[in-house]
């Protein structure tokens, strides 16, 4: 079976790691922070944050930015469900904005549509998190200015954009944002094994979250009410244990010195993907050069989708939908969400199929793929 994503693991790697394993911080040690540190220089952000995976750094992202009841966060529904559930999780209201069909982001004229009748009706979003599917990033340029316009707040899900670029910048330097949120999970561009990781360029933003993620608790004496001695902290408000461990951050740092010979792989097979399928009947997704190409998606005719996702499983392709719009999930249709509500995102799912794309992948082995695929298109 050639797997759609899987991680890479060096000789590099396993020594950093055992190194942590020898080390007498195994967690709350000098590799978190020296992680932290490593990526913040390298996306020119002033601040990370790492934390025990992407989906509780988004739920930081959101109670840092005061996400609460009442409020309303709008995403993309062509996401993992991660993206929408960090704002209920602060008890906030979710909405989607449909994408935009040749890049499968949010739209941005969609968006500017419905901020406009939202204006009017006096139902803003506090918060709108973009998402940068495959690693293409959005037209963040043009979302910031109309936050500007209509006073949202802006947390980019570029958990498959590490290593990205968007107008020769590093995503991740939150230019266009208040928090940019990466993940580290086994199939995405560099591994911790599980992990994630917020940057800011707000310190006051970092503070909130590194408090957030360690229970609440600081042991500063510029946060304290009161000090009983050299021993004592505080729980100044509800947190969460979402830390992430020096043998996890020995791995990031390892794998991040691969990062641009990672992303050079990707790419090239991306661009090998794109030669390759010229000739076949199928819509490949529109080429993006400073993309990370977390995924390659294309599109097949919807009535034949399941036979063709099946005879390359059948072949040992291991192949995948991204995503299933996350509106259509029983428990956003419980929700008042119904199949309908967002076109373009449900045309899109219903010819999805994401092909094998790893740096571990052979070109040997992609032309298996495409040859299974030609196969199955007959």
């Amino acid at each position: 079976m050639i797997p759609y994503g899987r991680q890479i693991v060096t000789a590099e790697d396993e020594a950093a790691v055992l190194n942590a394993l020898r080390s007498p911080w195994l967690t709350q040690g000098p590799m978190v922070s020296g992680f932290e540190a490593a990526v913040a220089e390298r996306c020119g952000a002033a601040r990370a944050v790492a934390t025990c995976n992407a989906s509780a750094a988004l739920h930081l992202a959101c109670l840092a930015l005061e996400v609460g009841p009442g409020d309303r966060v709008w995403t993309t529904p062509n996401t993992f469900v991660a993206s929408a559930n960090c704002a209920r999780y602060c008890g906030a209201e979710v909405d989607f904005v449909d994408v935009d069909p040749i890049t499968l982001n949010l739209s941005v004229p969609a968006l500017a549509a419905r901020l406009a009748v939202a204006a009017e009706a006096g139902t803003l979003p506090k918060v709108l998190i973009p998402v940068h599917f495959s690693g293409r990033a959005c037209a963040m340029d043009e979302i910031a200015t109309l936050a500007q316009r209509y006073g949202f707040r802006i947390i980019e899900d570029a958990s498959h954009a590490v290593g990205a670029a968007f107008q020769d910048e590093p995503v991740g330097n939150c230019r266009h944002s208040d928090i940019t949120v990466f993940s580290f999970h086994p199939v995405k561009i560099i591994t911790t094994g599980e992990g994630g990781m917020a940057l800011t360029n707000s310190p006051e933003l970092a503070r909130r979250m590194i408090r957030l993620r360690s229970h609440g608790i600081s042991r500063d004496q510029a946060d304290l009410e009161e000090s009983h001695g050299p021993w004592y902290y505080e729980q100044s408000g509800l947190g969460f244990n979402y830390r992430l461990t020096d043998i996890q951050a020995a791995l990031g740092l390892s794998q991040l010195e691969r990062l641009d010979e990672v992303v050079a792989r990707r790419r090239r097979l991306a661009e090998r993907y794109h030669d390759l399928l010229a000739a076949l009947p199928l819509r490949r997704p529109e080429p993006c050069p400073q993309s990370a190409w977390h995924l390659y998606c294309i599109r097949v005719e919807a009535e034949r989708r399941r036979q063709v996702f099946e005879h390359l499983q059948a072949d040992g392709i291991g192949v995948n939908v991204h995503y299933i719009p996350v509106h259509t999930q029983p428990d956003y249709r419980r929700l008042g969400f119904a199949w309908g509500d967002f076109p373009a995102a449900e045309h899109y799912y219903r010819e999805a199929i994401t092909l094998p794309l790893h740096p571990a992948l052979s070109d040997e082995q992609q032309d298996r793929v495409v040859a299974s695929l030609d196969r199955a298109l007959q």
